[in-house]
């Protein structure tokens, strides 16, 4: 009985709030989601959250005159798995695609044909949708390619690998190769994020009289370190002494997966950094310029923690933000990341919530904005009363990361309780750390030995929060490098 009587005050607010938003529930007057994805982007690397060798102004703005979430998680702790648990509503523990699975010659491993996405929820809501950037989510060809996914248009990279190159020899349009005949041999006439971005605004443009969905999958700032000279000569110099590396710049494995040299890659950094910005900066002039800005939720945020790949030095930039780990761990370092919405005359401008959330919850809460169902099967939780400032919000239970690499890693957090282990595929009975996250956000005091009972209970809850995936290299059983 009580569970029903939650249930009935849930379905209560959801309908009077959805009922406040006005039109939305008309076709023609639901809002426009932009889903703005930056790659490998730490917590700190935005100034808004404290950097300090550079600014980033446009994405600032939209804080200012948005929300910004303090204690937002990506879905997982590397590309493909984040995106997966993203466009699904479910964490690692139940998502189809659990980790970078790569494929050859080109794509990573497929979700399923029947996968229900975020995509094809607002499709069959008569949204037009759009992807732009990068996917990763099935190679060419396969039963999950963007547009079988619920893309209607879809401009960028297939392969996360064929991603690490930003000079690329072709990108996909919509389910054909566009040759850049511009970068063959060592040419390096067509910047990749350059005609992602054109595109970006011209689906923007051609649908700004019917309601869109446009996922803008950013490939800055993942290595390879490289931007054009123009914005590379700004930072040249200011950040000394400089970061370099050597990679692979000829020969048969050039601009196949393998990053290129960067002698200046704080410089480069810097520079990617900035053009992801002023990509922003384009795109919200671009709502107001068409009138439609009012009429747009748009959220940023970034796929995983900070890399340490082609150069590039987090600790130099504090780009986690002081947390413990980067990209691959699942301490904070790894998975806490910023998140900003923005939507006016709907979110309360200047407001920092430190309501606890992860990608998983973006589905269902995109659901309740447009009126759509809410699948029976996710794991998330809708966090639009904290959007707009009115109605009870859900508070999850727990959240639950797994990663399969690095010989197994998984880890909980419940309130300010986290609880992590490491080497679980090579150690069934690998100990537990336990972190307060109220008095250590940083990580550094494992308490497990002064709570044993609150360790004994996370680990309990860690082994209940997954099943066995179908799909044996995202399970933990047997050795892995």
């Amino acid at each position: 009985m009580k569970n029903l009587l939650i249930a009935s005050l849930f379905l209560f607010v959801s309908t009077s709030v959805i009922s406040g938003l006005g039109s939305t529930a008309d076709a023609a007057g639901r809002p426009n989601v932009i889903y703005i994805l930056a790659d490998d982007l730490g917590y700190g690397d935005l100034s808004c959250n404290g950097q300090t060798h550079f600014q980033t102004p446009n994405i600032d703005a939209l804080a200012k005159q948005g929300m910004k979430f303090t204690r937002h998680y990506s879905g997982s702790t590397v590309c493909a798995p984040s995106r997966c648990s993203l466009l699904t509503g479910k964490h690692a523990g139940h998502a189809a695609v659990r980790g970078n699975a790569e494929l050859m010659p080109e794509g990573q491993q497929p979700m399923p044909a029947n996968t229900v996405t975020m995509a094809h929820m607002l499709q069959r809501a008569g949204y037009t949708t759009g992807l732009f950037g990068k996917w990763g989510l099935g190679a060419p060809g396969s039963v999950s390619e963007p547009l079988k996914m619920g893309f209607d248009r879809f401009y960028g990279y297939n392969c996360q690998r064929q991603a690490h190159h930003y000079y690329p020899y072709f990108l996909w349009n919509d389910n054909q190769r566009e040759m850049l005949w511009g970068n063959f041999g060592t040419e390096t006439e067509d910047y990749a994020p350059h005609l992602i971005q054109e595109q970006t605004l011209d689906f923007i443009e051609a649908n700004k009289d019917q309601s869109f969905f446009c996922f803008y999958a950013l490939v800055q700032p993942h290595a390879e370190m490289f931007a054009p000279e123009e914005k590379m000569a700004k930072y040249r110099g200011k950040f000394l002494p400089e970061s370099s590396y050597d990679g692979v710049d000829s020969g048969p494995r050039f601009r196949k997966s393998a990053y290129g040299s960067q002698p200046e890659a704080h410089a480069a950094f810097a520079a990617m950094v900035e053009i992801m910005d002023e990509d922003v900066g384009q795109l919200v002039a671009k709502l107001n310029e068409l009138g439609i800005a009012e009429n747009t939720l748009i959220i940023f945020t970034s796929d995983n923690g900070p890399h340490t790949e082609g150069g590039h030095d987090p600790k130099y930039f504090n780009s986690n933000g002081s947390r413990r780990g980067f990209k691959r761990d699942l301490y904070e370092g790894g998975i806490h990341v910023p998140m900003i919405a923005n939507w006016p005359g709907k979110i309360p401008a200047g407001v920092t919530s430190d309501h606890l959330s992860a990608f998983w919850d973006v589905l269902p809460t995109v659901a309740e904005i447009t009126g759509q169902p809410t699948p029976d099967d996710i794991d998330g939780v809708s966090f639009l009363p904290t959007l707009l400032g009115r109605g009870k919000q859900p508070e999850h239970d727990y959240l639950y990361w797994e990663f399969h690499e690095m010989k197994g890693r998984v880890a909980i957090r419940q309130g300010d309780w986290k609880a992590i282990r490491y080497n679980v595929s090579v150690d069934p009975d690998s100990p537990v750390e336990l972190y307060d996250l109220s008095s250590d956000p940083a990580e550094t005091t494992n308490v497990a030995a002064q709570h044993p009972e609150i360790a004994a209970e996370l680990t309990k809850r860690i082994q209940e929060a997954r099943t066995e995936s179908p799909i044996a290299k995202f399970n933990f059983p047997g050795k892995r490098k």
